[in-house]
């Protein structure tokens, strides 16, 4: 108890020198010492939500460290730092782990030394480098040294032996140096900013094996930094120092006049410093040390040695470390912290979910789990025949959130579907994933790729009624010389079928205005049966199902979308049917002066649509059904499931949706059929 305690006290004093608020110092206790939700549950006590943010996200990062507790250490380290900063929702959270880390550090002698070695494995795949990204360097350093100290300790005891004092001393050394270098620059009537730093164990032996060279080549073991208001005072800067200290040939570095390829821009000169002891100075101006440290070229990628993080991770790192040190500005002025309440602009542009085995894979926003399967591997997306997703089964289509894993249920054979690549299905988020079905696709022989697309091309089709259209006058529309080519089109998911059935119901709709250019006009109801022979030949617009002159008819129930005729009935206003529809064509056959062109107007709410489900029974089926019934926005009407005589296990479910048009109607029918145990979809 005693031992947390301490480790506890220490945590606060490190969040004190950061310049912690109230509300971190509070989270930081009540994780540390109790579990506070049961407590307030009992006492009746809301906690505050900002408060709540910070509880929620040191669970997120314990989480974290499980995962890379359970599944090899420093496998995936990377992949770890951005699963906590995606998982965190305020940055505040970060300075409360990085603090306790290094509390917990310093206590680590105390433990067995397997505790020691799995503490310090943690602190350098994952506390160390977000220290260094934030740049909180007061904390990186020592989190750095102390790992290696318990990782590599014999290294770490023979590089302090090789120093010529220890770091104290050479803290010493550096207050000197800036102070005699101070007093030049202000007798010679330059404004500048002053700054050192001794280096520290681990750093000295990155760089000794970086450059495979002995501790006595290393220049930069002593350092200081002067920043200036523009690049002329920059080479006056370099006069003075060279001018007060002995220079080293061949350690003038000038990446003023040569940039770096990531774009870092300095002089670096090193030099015989007090008591002829080297000494680096790095001389730029206050944009450049600005652009260095929260510009896009990012020090800390050079740092690691990783190209790896993206423009998205780039900026959101550049911003934290801007609000880090505006919070230390605001600290030293007595202004309140602008990280107070700060959690909205922390949203991640990209989602990270992890296999079974805890590697961390990077997804798009609005990632799927048949993404996650492309992106594990080409031939696991291509054999994906299902998922679970915290242990539960879900579509294919399920979009992912950072922090879930995911398990890919895949087959012995590679088969992927046309359907994948279309893109109002919802399969694929990823523009790579959807080139990678494609490749699949143009792989396969033309006939194959013809055959493919008649069948998605006919599947829509007959849902419109234009089964039997003629495509030619639509292949200009979409850049195809022949049908053939536009099927093969339709095939590789570069044409929709959905997009070629609307071009035909715009053509259609087209030639019936052509051939009727009287306005259109809503219904009215017909007095006699003279009015209904002069309205019979204008355009009738259906204004919406609520609307008892103009019906929809109950036995085929057309969508908006959808190619629609009326038929005029004696009391009940018009009739709208599908052209197909077997009722309507008995009636017009009887009486056909009675058929009306109409065609859909303004739609309010949605229409009920009958559709039939059939395949194989499993459990959550009936679920899963209404759960995308839900994702999609749609409202579930009724329910009825049935096993089929004699199936051998096979279902049949009817069910009721209010669908909006009939391009949703689709979607969902392609979404049913995508479920894994449903063979097939099809309007009731």
């Amino acid at each position: 108890m005693r031992d947390r305690a301490d480790v506890l006290l220490d945590t606060l004093a490190i969040l004190g020198t950061l310049n912690a608020d109230a509300e971190v110092m509070a989270a930081a206790m009540l994780d540390a010492l109790v579990d506070i939700e049961p407590l307030a549950a009992a006492a009746k006590v809301e906690i505050p939500e900002r408060l709540q943010v910070l509880l929620e996200g040191q669970r997120a990062s314990s989480r974290v460290w499980a995962l890379h507790r359970d599944h090899g250490g420093g496998r995936n380290p990377e992949g770890m730092r951005r699963l906590l900063l995606a998982l965190v929702r305020d940055l505040r959270v970060v300075t409360i782990v990085l603090a306790r880390q290094l509390s917990r550090m310093r206590a680590a002698w105390r433990l067995p030394a397997e505790e020691q070695r799995a503490l310090a494995q943690l602190t350098r795949d994952i506390h160390a480098p977000l220290a260094n990204r934030l740049g909180i360097w007061q904390l990186k350093w020592e989190l750095e040294d102390l790992a290696f100290r318990v990782l590599e300790a014999d290294t770490y005891v023979r590089i302090a032996r090789l120093l010529d004092d220890n770091r104290s001393g050479r803290e010493r050394f550096i207050q000197s140096a800036l102070a005699q270098l101070r007093e030049v620059l202000a007798d010679n009537g330059i404004a500048a900013d002053i700054a050192g730093r001794p280096k520290h164990i681990y750093s000295i032996w990155k760089k000794m094996r970086k450059k495979d060279a002995p501790i006595g080549e290393l220049y930069d073991l002593r350092a200081l930094r002067v920043l200036v208001d523009d690049v002329p005072n920059c080479y006056a800067v370099l006069g003075l120092v060279h001018a007060l200290w002995v220079p080293v040939p061949s350690e003038f570095d000038d990446y003023i006049a040569r940039p770096k390829p990531n774009g870092y821009r300095s002089l670096h000169t090193a030099v015989l410093g007090p008591e002829g002891k080297t000494l680096e100075v790095q001389i730029r101006t206050r944009e450049m040390h600005a652009q260095a440290e929260l510009g896009v070229a990012a020090h800390w990628r050079y740092k690691e040695g990783s190209a790896a993080g993206g423009a998205a991770m780039d900026k959101r790192i550049a911003w934290m470390r801007k609000l880090l040190e505006q919070a230390a500005d605001a600290a030293r002025d007595g202004e309140a912290s602008p990280l107070q309440g700060m959690d909205a602009d922390l949203a991640e542009e990209r989602v990270y979910a992890l296999t079974p085995n805890g590697d961390v894979v990077d997804l798009p926003q609005g990632g799927t789990v048949l993404d996650f399967a492309y992106q594990v591997h080409t031939m696991v997306g291509h054999r994906c025949r299902g998922a679970k997703v915290d242990g539960r089964i879900v579509p294919l289509g399920t979009q992912l959130h950072s922090g879930q894993r995911v398990e890919i249920l895949t087959g012995k054979t590679a088969e992927p579907r046309r359907d994948w690549l279309q893109a109002g299905s919802g399969f694929l988020a990823s523009s790579r994933s959807r080139d990678k079905v494609r490749a699949w696709f143009n792989k396969l022989d033309r006939a194959r790729n013809l055959q493919a697309g008649r069948e998605l091309l006919d599947r829509d089709l007959r849902r419109m009624g234009l089964l039997h259209a003629d495509l030619q006058p639509v292949l200009a529309k979409f850049n195809a010389s022949t049908v053939d080519e536009l099927l093969v089109l339709v095939a590789l998911g570069d044409v929709g079928p959905n997009q070629v059935g609307r071009a035909l119901l715009e053509l259609e709709r087209a030639a019936q205005e052509a051939a009727s250019p009287a306005a259109s006009t809503s219904i009215v109801p017909p007095k006699s049966h003279a009015s209904a022979s002069a309205s019979k030949a204008s355009t009738v617009t259906v204004q919406g199902v609520d609307n008892l002159l103009a019906q929809v008819a109950r036995c085929c129930q057309p969508l908006p979308g959808e190619a629609i005729v009326g038929y005029l009935t004696r009391a009940r206003g018009v009739s709208v049917h599908r052209p197909d529809c077997a009722a309507f064509l008995r009636l017009a056959g009887i009486q056909p002066a009675r058929v009306l062109p109409v065609e859909w107007g303004a739609q309010r709410g949605g229409q009920q649509v009958a559709i039939r489900i059939e395949g194989i029974d499993r459990k959550w089926l009936l679920k899963d059904i209404t759960t995308l019934v839900a994702q999609l926005g749609l409202h579930v009407a009724s329910l009825h499931a049935e096993p089929v005589r004699g199936g051998h296990g096979q279902i049949r479910v009817q069910l009721q949706a209010r669908v909006p048009d009939f391009g949703q109607l689709g979607l969902l029918l392609a979404r049913l059929e995508s479920l894994p145990g449903i063979e097939s979809a099809r309007r009731g």
